[in-house]
């Protein structure tokens, strides 16, 4: 075993370590190479911090909160549609809903929502998102006046597909139920593009859907102070 001293001397003899090598021409990483590299893993974590701080938090976004096609007793007759309730507890993780022993209040604005097929309106039941007893959903009705209550415990984004997905009722770009094609909406009066699903619930909107023949008139407003809402 060769004293310190030697151990040093012999390294020193042996010169410098070889270059590291990549397989491409000329086998030695280059500065620009590396370069490059550190530019793409810096972008990479640049995009990963947008992403979150776009997302709200924790907020579903646009086009991911519901898969319809995964919701168990879709309604495919038709109107009028039944709450849904017969599949609510099994649609329950699918449509990002919990269930709560009692309403949020970190949370708490009301929308109204008018639905049309083919000219005529469609009835917005009671207690869609309301169990029993047992529980109910941040989303949820408690008459046929077609208000919703968003009462959450926690400040957070919810979107119109949730409605649609707990009350068992396809509701996509072009279709509403087993209808498809021809279908429009409006928020507050105005004409709106896309898909409704992905409408963010926000205080006093009045939004109408329609598929088929529209109403001869579209609500723009609605009288929420006259139901305590």
């Amino acid at each position: 075993m060769p004293s310190g001293k030697r151990a040093r001397q012999e390294r020193k003899a042996a010169g410098p370590p070889p270059p590291v090598r990549s397989k491409g021409a000329g086998g030695q990483l280059s500065r620009r190479t590396l370069a490059i590299g550190v530019a793409v893993i810096a972008l990479v974590a640049i995009g990963v911090g947008l992403g979150i701080g776009l997302s709200g938090g924790g907020s579903p976004a646009p086009g991911s909160v519901v898969d319809f096609s995964k919701l168990t007793g879709l309604q495919n007759g038709a109107p009028p549609w039944n709450n849904g309730l017969a599949n609510l507890q099994d649609n329950l993780v699918f449509v990002k809903l919990s269930p709560l022993t009692a309403e949020g209040s970190v949370l708490h604005i009301h929308q109204h929502l008018d639905v049309y097929v083919n000219g005529k309106r469609v009835a917005v039941p009671a207690d869609i998102g309301i169990f029993g007893s047992a529980f109910l959903t941040e989303i949820h009705t408690h008459d046929t006046f077609g208000i919703i209550h968003v009462e959450s415990p926690t400040q957070q984004t919810f979107r119109l597909g949730q409605v649609f997905g707990e009350w068992s009722v396809l509701l996509s770009s072009t279709c509403l139920g087993r209808y498809c094609g021809h279908l429009h909406w409006w928020v507050n009066g105005k004409p709106q593009t896309g898909n409704p699903a992905d409408l963010a619930l926000s205080q006093h909107a009045e939004i109408v859907i329609a598929v088929g023949k529209p109403p001869k008139h579209i609500p723009s407003t609605y009288a929420f102070a006259k139901h305590g809402a």
